[in-house]
């Protein structure tokens, strides 16, 4: 556990605030290419097909009614109208057809999630639709997650019991921060009653879980502010909490372009914001998991990482109840037979290749046993803050200095920074290497020096 009160001084924050992947995926995405193709896909779905493996099943809804400033996601701005939804529901039944036909038997899904956008921008029909027909092509293990990111602007009374019906049981909501200046600077008006209102419908309907979202480093954010918005979050008491940082890639996603920079927090106060709501969760019963997620202590999240079984994807910290992971919709990723696909990320694109009958492929990445050891080293560090050095000889079959005796430098490096502490047998981050574990990663990136000469990456404070 960091420190509580730990107090960084500006010339750490200057020396380790750099731009660096997020590492949600190892080799992050602007390391992957075209190589992976429908065909590809087609092959890997086979010979998952041919195992006993359990499956983790992700679905992408895009639309919203409006644009975050925030955002960096992959969405599509449109107003309610059922045509939307019904066009995207058609062919996402297509893409989950076909993953299904090429699978070859009906697979255990063991957690379900519907990510966006919006996904209730949906209507209930339509999510019935969607719901019934994933279970004619998969076994939906009910005791599983079965989880939905809310917009809580957005959802009804009835919308939600239509949710805990279907078999949803885990429910998040974006509350990013309830100080009025700071959502009306970001064009997402969400007032504090609306969230509660929202969660005690969640609670009345007997969902399991709730988490909220929570982010850091939007423009006339202070320490003051944020504050309020946590003691609001704690009146309400989520299972779990996710405090994101900010991403500012105004290069990538040009509707940041409007924020006024002069807004944003500096560094040092973006860094005390984060620093004060972990306090405060922690000193208000909440375990910190890994680097940016708090859960209770009686919460599945908080047990796995206890247990050392805490697993990172694109929707952050997981339990990783599934051996394998299928992306369906636009822009989704998916992690399976040591690769990641990833679907079109434009939408006519998306359509047109699912109109010739194949798999909406756009890249991705087969992993090289290279690849391999190093997503189990980034992944324990991101996950565990440690590496033992035996349990990677046991899994790799190779003396883990030996391997990585290039990466000795940088290992000197962060020990003399005080990032890390070193045994013969474990490398250990230490509280300030819990704030900076991404720098700690970025030494074992095998494709950072390239990506660095082409790719502009967020800053890991």
């Amino acid at each position: 556990m960091i420190n509580m009160h730990l107090h960084i001084d500006k010339t750490t924050i200057l020396k380790h605030d750099v731009a660096g992947p997020r590492y949600t995926s190892y080799p992050a995405a602007p390391a992957w290419n075209e190589d992976v193709t429908s065909e590809v896909y087609q092959e890997r779905l086979k010979k998952f097909g041919e195992s006993a493996k359990t499956l983790s099943l992700y679905f992408h809804l895009p639309f919203c009614r409006s644009l975050c400033t925030f955002c960096a996601c992959n969405v599509i701005i449109r107003q309610p109208d059922e045509k939307y939804g019904n066009e995207y529901n058609a062919y996402l039944l297509k893409e989950m057809a076909m993953v299904s036909q090429a699978i070859g038997k009906k697979m255990t899904v063991k957690q379900l999630h519907w990510g966006g956008g919006t996904p209730t921008f949906l209507t209930e029909l339509q999510m019935e639709k969607l719901f019934l027909r994933t279970e004619k092509h998969f076994n939906i293990d009910k005791e599983g997650e079965i989880a939905i990111e809310i917009d809580p602007r957005t959802i009804s009374f009835d919308k939600l019991k239509c949710l805990r019906q279907l078999g949803f049981n885990r429910i998040s909501l974006g509350v990013q921060d309830f100080n009025a200046k700071v959502q009306q600077s970001v064009n997402r008006i969400q007032p504090f009653e609306v969230v509660e209102r929202c969660t005690t419908w969640v609670r009345q309907l007997g969902f399991k879980s709730i988490n909220f979202d929570l982010i850091y480093g939007l423009p006339h954010q202070t320490t003051e502010s944020f504050r309020k918005t946590v003691d609001l979050v704690m009146t309400l008491k989520p299972n779990r909490i996710a405090l994101y940082s900010f991403a500012y890639l105004p290069w990538l996603k040009k509707h940041q372009r409007k924020m006024d920079l002069s807004s944003l927090p500096t560094r040092e106060t973006k860094l005390d914001i984060f620093l004060l709501a972990r306090d405060i969760f922690v000193n208000d019963g909440y375990q910190a998991i890994a680097m940016d997620h708090f859960a209770l202590a009686d919460d599945e999240l908080a047990q796995a990482f206890n247990a050392g079984k805490l697993y990172r994807n694109f929707m952050g910290y997981t339990v990783k109840p599934a051996d394998e992971y299928i992306g369906l919709g636009v822009s989704s990723i998916g992690f399976f037979e040591d690769a990641f696909i990833q679907n079109h990320k434009i939408l006519r694109d998306y359509y047109e290749t699912l109109d010739k009958g194949q798999l909406p492929v756009e890249r991705g990445k087969i992993l090289s046993q290279d690849d391999r050891i190093r997503q189990w080293v980034i992944h324990s560090f991101m996950c565990h803050f440690e590496i033992n050095k035996r349990e990677f000889k046991d899994k790799f079959f190779v003396d883990f200095d030996e391997y990585f005796s290039s990466e000795r430098a940088h290992l000197n490096r962060c020990l003399e920074d005080g990032l890390i502490c070193m045994k013969p047998d474990q490398i250990t981050a230490s509280g300030l290497g819990k704030i900076f574990i991404r720098n700690v990663c970025m030494g074992f990136d095998a494709y950072l020096p390239q990506m660095q000469k082409t790719t502009r990456f967020s800053q890991t404070v």
